[in-house]
């Protein structure tokens, strides 16, 4: 179990910030395959971020001074359980500050959130392929949801259906 330098530091992102945010998606899609996907900028992220109702936040992990990975999550709720959770969006860690305890100390940090937050759970999805993610998260103890299959409703359908 890797554990985390004594000089990482993990601290919400600031709305001057949202720059490096947006190159963190950006390499993060590069790394999925999905950069063709990737249609945010800096104002929309501001806006989502840091608006008038935020949608989502963001944690910074900072190995020396020098930015090196983040995690973007939001609240979700489980109406089984009557209590909120944290949907982690993005998580990535620079591939050369890989190995040294980064990602899994991003994790902890959103998991002391979910539970000073009265979470019921912590939850995300991971690429099927992406078999390294797949492997550290189960190492962590996250098992994954297989009678459960995602949907989505975007672009025409979705506004189809909002008609």
């Amino acid at each position: 179990m890797s554990k985390a330098p004594q000089n990482l530091a993990i601290e919400p992102a600031r709305p001057e910030q949202v720059p490096l945010v947006v190159s963190f998606i950006r390499k993060l899609a590069e790394y999925e395959k999905l950069a063709h996907e990737v249609v945010a900028d800096e104002a929309l992220m501001h806006e989502a971020l840091f608006g008038s109702r935020p949608a989502a936040e963001v944690v910074l992990a900072w190995l020396d001074g020098n930015p090196v990975g983040f995690a973007v999550f939001f609240t979700n709720f489980s109406t089984f359980a009557g209590r909120p959770g944290i949907y982690l969006e993005d998580l990535f860690v620079e591939p050369q500050a890989r190995g040294q305890g980064i990602g899994r100390a991003l994790l902890r940090h959103l998991a002391k959130l979910a539970l000073s937050r009265g979470c019921a759970r912590f939850e995300w999805a991971v690429l099927d392929w992406n078999t390294p993610s797949i492997a550290f998260y189960e190492s962590l103890g996250a098992r994954p949801m297989d009678d459960w299959t995602v949907y989505r409703l975007s672009g025409p359908a979705l506004e189809d259906l909002a008609k």
